[in-house]
């Protein structure tokens, strides 16, 4: 088996390590090389320094010596060493320099720090300064390299009767830099242990904030992350503490329908339900709580997220119970006519045992009579709804919240003008409005004081009528105590309810979603006869392509 090779497993091996740690081990090879090279420079630029400054002061010096009173004399003399040897001793020893050398224009040193060196000559260029320029060169001479500078001495006439040479060596300005290296070092190491104090918080701080994990493996967390918030089929929302949307997966973004990733928006600018906004901005738990969004009915779950003891925001998950809600009324209708006929049938046996005896008794009349009686009345009541609404399913509705309402004590009528044989809408729909409508009118009444009465009426309008032509009427009126007219934009929020009781106060919100997706009105008002609240539903003829209502497609 072929080995790794090394700098590809020191390279697997370094991955591994948390970012706190890479971070730390970036930020001090930074720092060190940093510091290396910073060092480096400060000791070129503190020799540069010293050099440029030889070069100023020999230069000052050798101006300043050359302009001396007595110096062109003593060139001139018959004896000029003699004389000028130790003036320039003394002066080379008051002063940072290591040497002064007088010489004769062709170049005879007259003085040296080194006698034997008198009289030979000078080793270095002189022409500048024969010329009548002073200048400044690096040059090795008997002392070593050193940096001199070379003036000229003039005599009467503005004549050149020799020249001074004034040098440092650069072994004295190496040791005048080196003098400096210490304190370089210390900035440099106070610099690297504040640096490194800096960074090692910071990495503490980036270790706890990361968990201690390593770059693979928060990237590993963030693509499983990233897969399993697609994959979900609810709808999540993850809100900070200001109530700001910090994530939201796709199916969030459609059972809400936004039209675009809300991230980075607070729950009050996405344009959601007043109730639903209320909630999430809240930030309380909730469980599997009733809202509407758009055209939906969303079951909600909403907790807290709470690490070491302190809120960091909500999670919220979102379930569409759209479906869920229309199979359980349609469910509901079905339920409330299977009731019918069981009470129907239970009723039909009293009367039975009740002809039977009066037959035993032999009054025969009374026992048609008594037999035909009741029976009329009920027949005539599903004749006429059979009759007069053509969609089956809506009138077994309302022969079941007609029979439903009676066991509470409330009497529920299908208004005379009821007319609607042909109806060209969802079934389904048309379950959600008529039942949802009817069960409120129903409690509304049941807090009211007797007589509690409903009245239901449905009619598809033609020309002659106040309906446009093909739109259907539902108008359900109550006995109640009516509307408040300060509530009426509350009446159809989720919430709204005449009952004191959790978990109601949806079905009007239903009822509302479903006639904004059939492009209907609904209309709230105080019922002139009944004296209670009227809410009427007018919806327009579907476009055509429509399936109607009962009808497969």
């Amino acid at each position: 088996m072929p080995r790794p090779h090394p700098y590809r497993s020191l390279r697997v091996r370094a991955s591994r390590l948390s970012i706190a740690v890479q971070v730390l081990l970036l930020q001090l090879g930074t720092v060190a090389l940093l510091t290396v090279g910073g060092t480096a420079t400060a000791i070129e630029v503190a020799h540069s320094g010293q050099t440029a400054h030889a070069r100023t002061e020999t230069l000052a010096l050798a101006e300043t010596f050359a302009d001396a009173p007595g110096i062109a004399a003593d060139v001139t003399g018959p004896d000029p060493s003699a004389h000028l040897q130790s003036t320039s001793l003394a002066v080379q020893h008051a002063t940072a320099v290591d040497f002064i050398v007088v010489m004769s224009p062709t170049g005879i040193r007259y003085t040296h720090p080194t006698p034997g060196e008198i009289g030979k000559h000078y080793l270095g260029d002189t022409a500048p300064a024969l010329a009548g320029h002073p200048f400044t060169e690096t040059y090795t001479g008997t002392l070593g390299p050193s940096v001199r500078s070379v003036a000229p001495i003039y005599g009467p006439g503005h004549r050149v009767v020799g020249l001074v040479s004034v040098g440092i060596t650069l072994e004295r300005l190496s040791a005048t830099a080196h003098r400096e290296l210490p304190l370089i070092l210390a900035i440099a190491a106070g610099a690297v242990a504040v640096v490194g104090l800096g960074t090692w918080g910071l990495a503490r701080r980036l270790d706890k904030q990361t968990l201690g994990l390593g770059p693979q493996e928060i990237t590993r967390l963030y693509q499983h992350h990233d897969a399993v918030l697609h994959a979900m089929h609810e709808g999540l929302l993850v809100l900070d503490r200001q109530r700001t949307v910090l994530l939201a997966n796709d199916e969030a973004v459609r059972l809400l329908g936004l039209d675009r990733d809300p991230t980075g928006r607070g729950v009050a600018d996405l344009g959601l339900d007043a109730a639903l906004v209320r909630l999430l901005g809240s930030g309380l738990e909730a469980h599997d709580e009733a809202y509407v969004a758009e055209d939906r009915v969303l079951a909600v779950n909403q907790s807290p997220a709470r690490r070491d003891g302190r809120t960091l925001g909500t999670v919220v998950t979102l379930r569409d119970h759209t479906e869920l809600r229309a199979l359980a009324g349609e469910l509901d209708s079905a339920r409330g006519f299977a009731e019918v006929l069981s009470a129907t049938a239970h009723e039909a046996a009293n009367r039975l045992h009740t002809v039977v005896t009066l037959i035993e008794l032999d009054r025969p009349a009374d026992a048609v009579r008594f037999a035909t009686a009741e029976l009329a009345a009920s027949q005539q009541l599903v004749d006429r709804l059979m009759s007069a609404v053509g969609d089956p399913a809506v009138a077994a509705l309302l022969l079941g919240k007609v029979s439903q309402a009676a066991e509470r004590g409330v009497e529920v009528t299908v208004s005379d003008d009821t007319a609607a044989p042909q109806l060209p809408f969802e079934t389904r729909d048309l379950v959600t409005i008529i039942g949802n409508l009817i069960d409120n009118a129903v409690e509304a009444v049941l807090a009211a004081p007797a007589p509690r009465r409903v009245s239901v009426s449905l009619r598809v309008g033609d020309s002659d009528e106040d309906v446009s032509e093909g739109d259907l009427l539902v108008r359900v009126a109550d006995s109640g105590a009516g509307i408040d007219p300060d509530r009426i934009e509350d009446l159809f929020t989720r919430g709204w309810t005449t009952k004191n009781e959790a978990g109601h106060g949806i079905g009007l919100a239903l009822v509302r979603q479903t006639v904004a997706r059939n492009r209907g009105t609904i209309e709230a008002d105080r019922d002139r006869t009944l004296g209670g609240a009227a809410l009427a539903v007018r919806l327009p003829t579907p476009r055509r392509g429509a399936v109607p209502a009962g009808r497969p497609e």
